[in-house]
């Protein structure tokens, strides 16, 4: 496809506008660790370098096995991948892989060394599943598991782990932001399966998405922003979060219009010959889904076709507004905790 500028092409591969969704779960651990008077610099620096060059390690293999597989082709939606497009050989971002697994075993290793066997052993999980995602023997974003992949590993994990290497013990709070943020976390994988589908299933790649269709795909969306929205209040009711936690609904409430644009790709794919809509019901659709995709930004064209059209590629600026949207949430989740703590 020719060249591209180096630095370039590695920015590329690395995809920073993911980036996002694994500083979130830090971000917020480290708002409950500085409440709770534990916050330990050293330990949050650690935890974000482990986490990023985790998720680049994931990304780069993400580029590279899924080029070796074929899932990668011309007819990819999403951008370009730099392995597919030519920008880099694969043997050099098999290297940039490993050499972001090496630098995420040193953070892990210097946290590990710090807090003891528990880290030792959750770190080892993590670097091998970074690779498994998408490669050896049984990828697990090839089986359909990659959306529990990313709610644990960037929920749950990320968010007690970041609390726990300052605290030294488990919390319940971080517990729970976790599965808040896991779950918001997850919503931008849905997109991206979303989005490629199609090329997915020509490639054996048996995401939920693949396996369960589009609507399956924009319900689940639905649910990992709904999840994101009560977990605040379950804080409040359950474990007695101060109410300025719920000013982290305003990052749920920013992915309104992603949610828009989602919601209308799989109404136009119904009105496109979905089985079993009738004639009416595709006519109903096809209303709904030219509303929809007005009002979402994202009906370029259809003024003059009078006729939805399915365009997933528009699904890119709904994957990067969702992992915003992630970002805020964290970050939010960490305003609400120092503010409790300040004002009650």
């Amino acid at each position: 496809m020719g060249e591209m500028n180096p630095v370039r092409a590695w920015v590329l591969a690395a995809r920073p506008q993911t980036l996002a969704v694994g500083v979130a779960p830090v971000s917020a651990a480290t708002g409950i660790a500085t409440a709770d008077g534990v916050y330990v610099s050293a330990m949050v620096t650690a935890s974000f370098l482990c986490i990023v060059f985790l998720q680049v390690a994931t990304n780069l293999a993400n580029d590279y096995f899924d080029f070796v597989k074929g899932a990668d082709t011309a007819e990819r939606l999403g951008p370009a991948r730099a392995t597919q497009a030519g920008f880099l050989s694969p043997k050099a971002v098999f290297l940039g892989m490993s050499a972001c697994l090496m630098l995420a075993a040193g953070a892990g290793g210097y946290l590990a060394g710090a807090v003891g066997w528990p880290v030792w052993a959750l770190g080892a999980v993590c670097l091998v599943c970074a690779v498994a995602y998408t490669g050896g023997p049984w990828p697990l974003a090839y089986h359909g598991l990659g959306d529990l992949f990313v709610f644990v590993f960037f929920g749950p994990v990320a968010v007690a782990g970041t609390y726990y290497v300052q605290a030294h013990h488990l919390s319940e709070d971080a517990l729970l932001v976790g599965v808040g943020v896991g779950a918001f976390s997850t919503a931008v994988l849905v997109v991206n399966n979303l989005r490629d589908r199609k090329t997915d299933e020509a490639a054996g790649k048996r995401t939920l998405a693949v396996r369960f269709g589009d609507k399956f795909a924009v319900y689940e969306y639905m649910a990992c922003l709904l999840v994101a929205l009560l977990t605040p209040l379950a804080g409040v009711l359950l474990l007695g979060w101060s109410a300025w936690t719920f000013v982290s609904v305003l990052g749920v409430l920013s992915c309104v219009t992603p949610a828009l644009m989602v919601a209308s790709c799989a109404k136009a794919n119904t009105a496109h010959g979905e089985p079993g809509a009738t004639a009416a019901e595709s006519s109903a659709t096809v209303a709904e889904s030219s509303v929809g995709a007005v009002e979402s930004g994202v009906g370029v064209g259809i003024a003059e076709s009078r006729v939805p059209h399915t365009n997933r590629r528009e699904l890119n600026a709904a994957l990067a507004a969702t992992a915003r949207s992630v970002l805020l949430y964290g970050l939010l989740l960490a305003t609400g905790f120092m503010s409790g703590a300040l004002w009650g």
